[in-house]
Order: C-alpha cells, then structure tokens, then sequence
C-alpha cells in the first residue's frame, strides 16, 4: 500500500513510523510545506522519499493529513478531488465540525474518514516523531456512517496497527468533549506560563525554584502555538464555554480563599479529587448514543 503522509510533525510522522514498523507500508511518500522539516523527515526514515502534494497524492492509495486544522478543512476538499477514486482519506485533526462540513457534499465523501487520533507531547516537529506514541490511547471516528465500509475498514485497520481504542461520535459532541479534556487543559497552561514569566521577571528564580509540580503543569505551554491557536479558533464556541466555567471556579475559590474559609477550600478539593477516578481507569458511564464499539458499527 502506497502511504502519502502530509504534514510531517509529531503526530504525521509517528503514524509514519508505525506504519513502517508494520510493514503496512510499501512506500511512504511525505509533503510538508516546511522544507527544512521535509528534508528532516527523509533522514530519519520517516518517509521514504518527498513528492509535491499533486504527486503525492494522485499516486496514494492511503492519504494521511496531519496539519493544522485551519488549513486542513480548506485543503481537504482538494485533496479527495485529485485523489485514485478508491484511495482513502483519513486526518488526524483536534477539532471535526468545520473539517466535516467542509466535504458534507462531495462526491468522494464516502472515501474519507473523519478521525482524531488523541495522542502527543509538547513537541513538536519530525524529530519529535516516534513509534509508539499512539499505543494504548483513544482514537475518535466521526461521521462513520458516511464513510464507505472499504474506507472504515482500512482506517481502523491503520488505528488498530497503531493499537488505539477507536470509539464513535458525531462532529458537535467531539469538539465539545475535547474542549474541556484538551483544549482547556492547554488554555491553562499557556496561562500559566504567562502569569509566572509576567511575575517573576528573574527567570534564574524561576528555574531554581520550578518543582516537578509546576513543571508537570505547565508542561503544555510548550506545545506549538502553530498547531493550537488553530484549534482554538476552530472550537471557539465550546472553548469559550469551558473557559467560562473554568473561571467561575476561580473566581469561587479566590473568594474563599479571601475569606479564609479553610474549610470550604478543603471541600472544593476534595470534591476535584474525584477525577483521580476518571485519571485511574474507572470511567464513568457512556452512552450508546454517544460511543458505539467499532464491532457494534461496523455490523449494523
């Protein structure tokens, strides 16, 4: 199978990876705007070769798009129509609704699949790409049912290769969970860094007195400001919500840490313990509305 990966960083590069690993691959063909990163991704073997994205993708049996997700739900309309009729398209973009509009009504609709495989670090670049960055994690498939059963199949056949958990949503429920699971966790950490450089100008105290704590949380504001402020902007509505709650817990803390009610302080951490329940595996329940077993999807 003939693989063009376009967008060679973190995420399109570690599938590349993987996907040589396993031998999926007959040949790997890599685009990137960046030439630098292009010619990065050849050295380390993440692709076998660079093609301009006409030629990449006339010749791909199997398109994978990893750029950012302004650019990607612009581009990807062009991509199915100069695509083989039964290549198969599938992105890996942070936010779906704009992405899935945007091919709503094209006639190779059915040969793209609409994904997120949630995975990362706070690198970014071909040279932060590796195997195994995706194993074990959660990989979401949206729209299913408006993807062709070929197409469906070969995707989660690459998900499974990566070895990811694939469950199902619709667009909307997607961009919104991950508002508050992602997006909102980065917002806090941008936010933070800021705050800290703002007020401790000496950065010699910053680095002396930094714990594994603050590091650990802060940590996200060191991703890509390339890859996120797209993101941002494409889930702005339910991100502009999770920050609207986000501040209200703030704001009630900050009160009651002026009051010095000790007591009430303890509560709100007692009560934010819980999501140890969540971090540990013992998730709450979902719905069969809202995640199906691929096994369950594929059948009907």
């Amino acid at each position: 199978m003939k693989v063009t990966v376009i967008g060679l960083g973190l995420i399109g590069g570690s599938i590349a990876l993987s996907l040589r690993k396993a031998g999926l691959a007959t040949e790997l063909v890599g685009v990137d705007m960046n030439a630098s990163h292009a010619a990065k991704a050849v050295e380390l073997g993440l692709v076998d070769k660079i093609l301009t994205e006409d030629k990449a993708i006339a010749q791909a049996d199997l398109i994978v798009l990893s750029i950012p997700v302004n650019a990607l739900h612009a581009f990807l309309p062009s991509v199915l129509d100069a695509m083989k009729k039964d290549a198969v398209v599938i992105d890996a973009g942070s936010t779906k609704t704009s992405i899935c509009k945007s091919v709503s009504n094209h006639p190779k609709r059915s040969q793209f699949v609409a994904s997120h495989p949630i995975a990362g670090t706070e690198n970014s670049g071909p040279t932060a790409a590796f195997d195994g960055l995706f194993k074990g994690k959660t990989n979401i498939i949206c729209e299913a049912d408006k993807s062709s059963v070929q197409a469906l199949e070969l995707a989660t056949k690459i998900f499974d290769t990566l070895e990811m958990k694939t469950i199902f949503m619709e667009p909307d429920e997607h961009d919104r969970h991950v508002a508050y699971v992602s997006h909102l966790s980065h917002v806090s950490s941008f936010l933070l860094g800021q705050t800290v450089l703002d007020i401790e100008k000496d950065k010699k105290n910053i680095f002396d007195l930094a714990g594994s704590g603050f590091e650990s949380t802060v940590r996200l504001a060191k991703s890509s400001p390339d890859m996120w402020a797209p993101i941002f902007e494409q889930n702005v509505e339910y991100l502009s919500q999770a920050l609207l709650e986000y501040i209200m817990h703030l704001q009630k803390f900050h009160y009651h840490l002026m009051k010095r009610d000790t007591k009430e302080i303890h509560r709100i951490m007692t009560a934010a313990n819980e999501i140890r329940r969540i971090l540990d595996g013992q998730t709450v329940k979902q719905t069969k509305e809202t995640v199906t077993t691929k096994t369950e999807f594929i059948k009907s």
